[in-house]
């Protein structure tokens, strides 16, 4: 089963980050792919998951979620998509073994400017992997449809993800995204690690809120500058998150076609 460590706090939003299991590129199809975007859909609709982004590479994955219908949501969600394409995989490979690192990592996004960053970030993931020059080239992540709400089959709640950015309009907020992935584009592709490695990322307020929130589990974090915009809650480098680091740079490098939070332990 897909699961984080040991920790949760209600109504924040989500960055997670889940790997394939040691390094393999098992998402290098683009079927399994498609196959991970519809499951993620069955999810939303059966658990009213909130998604405000996503990306799927060869070998990890990203989505922002927001915690709006209970500490359940999240977690179910997550075990159905992974197991599901992780035995999707299996049967049409006729492979045995896990798809999936055993536990998924979530880092607290603050709302506002540091989710504007975070949204950005993952949209540029590709990107920065060199794989295309501009997210719009690649089917499996959200920056089309936040650019361009579906009718049908819609998996971005634009309602949560205006709230929580603070705009008006699905008009400003396509506006305002397009502006920054270009700004971004411009200014720098390096890999922000403290989106995927904190427990929390925002400003030093909110920051030292969730630390005091995670209490005991809380010892031996640290709170640190991110960069010259953000604070992070660190978590000291496991094995989990240098192999991470090290994969997101080769993750799509074999493409063929073109924390640690927990959600089993509730904080009042």
């Amino acid at each position: 089963m897909a699961r984080a460590n040991r920790h949760f706090i209600p109504g924040y939003t989500w960055h997670l980050t889940h790997r394939c299991h040691k390094k393999e590129f098992l998402l290098k199809f683009s079927k399994d792919r498609s196959r991970w975007v519809e499951l993620l859909f069955e999810a939303k609709k059966r658990f009213k998951l909130s998604v405000l982004n996503f990306t799927v590479t060869s070998n990890h994955i990203h989505l922002i979620v927001a915690d709006t219908h209970g500490y359940h949501a999240i977690p179910r969600a997550m075990q159905l998509v992974a197991g599901r394409t992780g035995q999707a995989y299996n049967r049409r490979k006729g492979r045995n073994g896990a798809f999936w690192e055993d536990r998924y990592h979530a880092t607290a996004i603050e709302s506002g400017d540091h989710l504007w960053r975070c949204l950005v970030y993952v949209d540029l993931n590709m990107v920065r992997a060199g794989v295309v020059d501009h997210p719009r080239k690649w089917k499996w992540g959200g920056y089309q449809e936040i650019q361009k709400p579906k009718t049908r089959y819609r998996l971005i709640d634009h309602s949560s993800l205006r709230r929580l950015l603070n705009v008006a309009s699905n008009k400003e907020l396509a506006h305002t995204h397009r502006r920054k992935i270009s700004s971004q584009l411009e200014i720098s592709l390096e890999r922000q690690e403290h989106f995927c490695n904190s427990l929390a990322v925002g400003s030093e307020s909110f920051v030292e809120k969730m630390k005091a929130l995670l209490a005991g589990r809380a010892v031996g974090r640290r709170i640190l500058e991110a960069d010259t915009k953000a604070f992070q809650l660190k978590e000291p480098i496991s094995e989990y998150h240098r192999e991470g680091i090290e994969q997101s740079r080769m993750a799509t490098l074999r493409l063929p076609d073109t924390k640690q939070i927990s959600w089993n332990e509730h904080l009042e």
